[in-house]
């Protein structure tokens, strides 16, 4: 079983920056994948990136330029900044980690609050 520890989220004003980590412990070997997703109020969960083993990455059109994701594998450690932050990126976002293959079991962590205000 693994754990997933997000920390990072939080208010922060339209042009702004955050950066979300996202730990994992417990069973870490074999992950294939970790990344992001979100949830805003009455919509569906979104991919907004992802990053495998070996550092390839997948990247939501709507964050491209604005948000990159990078990873630790020595402390199975996922981040995620973000910058020129606007209001329609609020939404609780979600940390996900995918076993052995891009199919294989996945894991989410409990998801951490990003809210884009003025």
């Amino acid at each position: 079983q693994v754990q997933l520890v997000e920390s990072g989220g939080g208010l922060v004003q339209p042009g702004g920056s955050l950066r979300l980590s996202c730990a994992a412990s417990g069973s870490v070997r074999s992950i294939y994948a970790m990344g992001w997703y979100r949830q805003a109020p009455g919509k569906q969960r979104e991919l907004v990136a992802t990053i495998t083993s070996g550092g390839s990455t997948n990247v939501a059109d709507s964050v491209k330029g604005r948000f990159t994701i990078s990873r630790d594998n020595a402390k199975n450690t996922v981040y995620l900044s973000m910058n020129s932050l606007k209001p329609e990126d609020t939404a609780v976002y979600y940390c996900n980690v995918r076993y052995s293959s891009p199919y294989g079991p996945a894991y989410w962590g409990q998801g951490t609050q990003v809210t884009v205000s003025s």
